[in-house]
């Protein structure tokens, strides 16, 4: 990147004193020097606001994301919440509940393949809340999926699936479980 910069502020210091000394009868060395140099640093002040505003673009595209991602994840979470909520004489069945390893889909969106043990006496429905979670531990978004109708004794599946492109390692975790 430095070398890079440094051929593009020769260049333009090589072009902008070729156009300064043919607009000029005067062509003595001092003159161009002089000309070379001010080009220099006009191609160099150019390059310095040039870098300026890309670093302002990225770093404003990079907060616009990170607010977006937060927000998509707080509306996820209450989403969650809302559906568990919702759920009348359930029972907590988390150790019920088991995951396989996250992928990706034909969307780029992470999923993991969710498998619940019907340990009740009777046919009974699932609700299960994955966390999907980066390798730092921190979570990035999170999903509720229904597996219906799982009769006594025999195990059910579903697949959860985020609701955006995941980025970088991602783990899935199951955050809550109710049987009903």
């Amino acid at each position: 990147m430095r070398r890079t910069k440094g051929v593009l502020l020769t260049a333009a210091a090589i072009c902008c004193a070729t156009a300064l000394t043919g607009c000029s009868d005067d062509n003595t060395p001092s003159s161009v020097s002089s000309a070379a140099s001010k080009a220099a640093s006009a191609a160099e002040s150019l390059g310095r606001e040039a870098t300026a505003a890309a670093s302002s673009i990225a770093s404003g595209l990079a907060s616009d994301l990170a607010s977006e991602a937060s927000s998509a994840l707080a509306s996820a979470t209450a989403e969650a919440s809302r559906e568990l909520g919702g759920i009348k004489d359930g029972a907590d069945v988390k150790s019920d509940v088991k995951l396989g390893k996250p992928g990706t889909d034909q969307d780029g969106r992470t999923t993991v393949e969710v498998t619940v043990s019907n340990t009740a006496d009777g046919t009974k429905s699932f609700a299960v809340q994955v966390d999907f979670k980066g390798s730092d531990g921190n979570r990035l978004d999170t999903v509720v999926v229904t597996v219906s109708d799982v009769a006594a004794g025999k195990t059910g599946t579903q697949t959860a699936r985020s609701h955006r492109t995941l980025s970088g390692e991602v783990k899935a975790e199951v955050a809550r479980a109710v049987r009903y």
